[in-house]
């Protein structure tokens, strides 16, 4: 009996340790990773981010306030890779890695690309702007549920860079040299 009692124990103990390491493998990060990449004139452009969802917030004004540098994303700090010059609005984006910021507004959004790189989403240092860029701001019809970064090819050696999250969608144009 009592090693009738000491199996089934020991079969407890592993059924819950079994159910605790799925529940690990099943869980999802609550900002995934994502990706954006374009090829616009033959050339890669390549944005890494972290994709926060809204989860019954307001997101713009609240949790993403207006007039203050935001991460564009969540977790890590955002990339932006090119393997040619690029112009983004009226900033000269040599080949290269570097960071994107913005600062969200109701009528109009700033882009911030950064030379800086490797560091978490919200170690923002200004000395290390290439440059800042204004966005056109839109609304979106229906909700945007998770946080989403876009290039799209236009014609020729042009394209669109978009960031759309709940009800507002920033964008600004990408020229490839």
């Amino acid at each position: 009996m009592r090693k009738l009692t000491t199996t089934i124990v020991c079969l407890l103990f592993a059924a819950a340790a079994f159910a605790e390491e799925a529940k690990k493998e099943v869980k999802k990060p609550l900002s995934p990773p994502a990706k954006a990449e374009a090829k616009i004139g033959g050339k890669n452009i390549t944005i890494d981010y972290s994709a926060p969802s809204k989860r019954n917030r307001v997101i713009m004004g609240e949790l993403v306030p207006y007039g203050q540098v935001w991460r564009t994303g969540a977790n890590a700090a955002t990339t932006l890779t090119t393997d040619t010059d690029l112009m983004i609005g009226n900033v000269h984006v040599p080949a290269g890695k570097y960071t994107l910021y913005s600062i969200p507004g109701e009528k109009e959004w700033t882009l911030i690309i950064s030379k800086q790189t490797g560091q978490w989403g919200s170690n923002y240092d200004q000395t290390q702007d290439l440059g800042r860029v204004k966005m056109k701001v839109a609304p979106v019809q229906d909700t945007v549920e998770q946080f989403a970064i876009d290039v799209k090819p236009g014609t020729g050696n042009r394209g669109t860079l978009t960031l759309t999250w709940e009800n507002t969608q920033a964008s600004v144009p990408v020229m490839v040299h």
